[in-house]
């Protein structure tokens, strides 16, 4: 837990995963209670289906259908992509949001495995039902160490959903992290093709690792 992209996995799953509130839940505003709603949809289906958490195939479709639906990954993608967001083509762009979206989803599968012992608190903040954009504070609480800051920024759409585009951590967000991952990746590469190519190759490595887990595990239980 002591490196970046440790802390972003965790962060990840603090989003989703069961939440002692500082705040009585009544009390919540709209894009805390996105946040909420979407903790205690998730906790369920985690408690009732730890064994599968090693299932890649099942973390896509649990990712798809509840986390999905509530971060807008196509804000997230415009982000850090930046200025190569507006170069793309269609096609380009399609590509990328699906490579990028399975890079996510192996960060969550790292997480439920890899981060089970904290809690999460939200904080105080003000809250103007006219703005669109909103920083949702929360704390990590860890056993091992002083509590984390850790802040979604969320935004609502034109049908009025919030949605969360950004965890910030410490002050450090991992869109701005990506982004300048991305940035020197493009240029090192030779392009968005490139890049999107070595996405794809890394992802498919992950999952082919994650089957031959899944099946050493089956091995060891039969």
């Amino acid at each position: 837990m002591n490196t970046l992209k440790g802390l972003f996995s965790a962060a990840l799953l603090a989003l989703l995963i069961n939440t002692p509130l500082s705040v009585a839940a009544a009390e919540l505003n709209p894009p805390q209670q996105v946040i909420q709603d979407t903790s205690d949809l998730l906790y369920c289906v985690v408690q009732s289906d730890k064994e599968k958490l090693n299932d890649r195939e099942y973390i896509f479709q649990l990712v798809q259908d509840v986390v999905e639906p509530r971060v807008d990954l196509n804000k997230i993608s415009r982000l850090v992509l930046g200025k190569y967001w507006r170069k793309a083509s269609d096609l380009q762009k399609t590509q990328f949001q699906k490579e990028f979206k399975h890079l996510l989803i192996n960060t969550y599968a790292t997480a439920f495995n890899e981060f089970e012992d904290w809690t999460v608190k939200f904080l105080p903040m003000s809250f103007d039902p006219e703005k669109k954009r909103v920083v949702v504070k929360t704390e990590m609480i860890l056993a091992s160490r002083p509590p984390i800051a850790i802040n979604y920024r969320m935004a609502k759409n034109k049908v009025g959903e919030w949605k969360a585009y950004d965890v910030i951590i410490e002050g450090i967000s991992m869109v701005t992290n990506y982004k300048g991952s991305f940035a020197k990746s493009i240029k090192k590469k030779g392009g968005l093709n490139n890049v999107i190519q070595q996405l794809a190759d890394k992802n498919a490595r992950s999952q082919a690792k994650a089957k031959e887990a899944s099946l050493e595990i089956v091995n060891k239980s039969s």
